[in-house]
C-alpha cells in the first residue's frame, strides 16, 4: 500500500485548525470570564510548580549546608570544647639547673683532737702523788704534739656554697582541675543551644512532617534520583 506525500500547506493549516480546536474547547468557550479564569488558573499552576521545584532545589542545599554547619561546625566546637576541658597534660619536664645554698649548720657532739705542735697550758692544775712526792698546785704545762684531747664539740658552721641539681620531673595537670575548666564550661555553655537547635532541624525532605505525615509518596517520587 502506498501514501501520498501530504501537502505541506495542508499541514499547516491542519495544524492550525488542531490548535484552534483545542483553544475553542479548552480555553475560550465564547465567554470571556471563564476564558480569563481558565488562564489564570494554568499560569498559577505552572509558576506553583516552577516555585516548587525551586524549593525542593534549594531544600537539597539547605539541609546539606545544615549538616555542615550543625555537625561540623557547631557541633565540632561543642565536643572540642567538652575534649579540652578533659584533658589531661602530661609531660616529663627535665631539670638541670644550680642551686645556691646559704644557711648556718649547728653542730653539738663529742669527739677528739689531735695536738699538731706542742702546746702550752697555763695555769693548770696539777696533781702528782708519787711516793713521798705530793703535788697539786696549779702550773704552767707543755703537751706535746700528737696528744689526744677529748672535747664537747657545740659551734654554728657557716655553709654557702651551690648545689648542681638534674633531674626529671613528671607532669600530670587536669585541665578540670585548673583556672581553665569555667572557661571552657562556658563556651560548651554558649555553644549547646545552637547545637540543640541545629540537631533538632531535619537532614533530609524526608525527615519532614510534610513528607513524613502525608505526602510521603509525593516526596519519594519527587526526590528520588533520577
Amino acid at each position: 500500500m502506498s501514501y501520498a506525500a501530504r501537502d505541506p500547506v495542508q499541514t499547516r493549516a491542519a495544524a492550525r485548525l488542531l490548535a484552534r480546536s483545542i483553544f475553542r474547547r479548552f480555553l475560550w468557550q465564547g465567554r470571556l470570564m471563564p476564558a480569563l479564569w481558565t488562564i489564570a488558573s494554568l499560569i498559577s499552576l505552572s509558576v506553583n510548580l516552577i516555585l516548587l521545584a525551586a524549593l525542593l532545589s534549594l531544600g537539597r542545599q539547605v539541609f546539606t549546608l545544615k549538616q555542615i554547619i550543625g555537625d561540623q561546625l557547631v557541633g565540632g566546637l561543642q565536643e572540642n570544647f567538652r575534649l579540652m576541658d578533659e584533658a589531661v597534660i602530661q609531660q616529663t619536664i627535665p631539670v638541670d639547673d644550680t642551686i645556691p645554698v646559704q644557711f648556718d649548720l649547728p653542730v653539738q657532739t663529742n669527739t677528739r683532737v689531735v695536738l699538731t705542735e706542742p702546746t702550752l697550758i697555763r695555769g693548770a692544775q696539777v696533781n702528782i702523788a708519787a711516793g713521798v712526792l705530793n703535788i697539786n698546785a696549779p702550773a704552767d704545762i707543755i703537751l706535746p704534739a700528737g696528744t689526744s684531747l677529748p672535747i664537747a664539740l657545740d659551734i654554728n658552721v657557716p655553709v654557702d656554697t651551690t648545689i648542681p641539681v638534674q633531674l626529671s620531673v613528671d607532669v600530670s595537670i587536669p585541665l578540670n582541675q585548673t583556672g581553665l575548666h569555667a572557661p571552657f564550661v562556658g563556651l560548651q555553655n554558649v555553644v549547646a543551644p545552637y547545637d540543640g537547635l541545629l540537631d533538632a532541624l531535619p537532614n533530609s525532605w524526608e525527615e519532614t512532617s510534610l513528607c513524613s505525615r502525608w505526602a510521603g509518596p509525593v516526596c519519594a517520587w519527587l526526590l528520588s534520583p533520577k
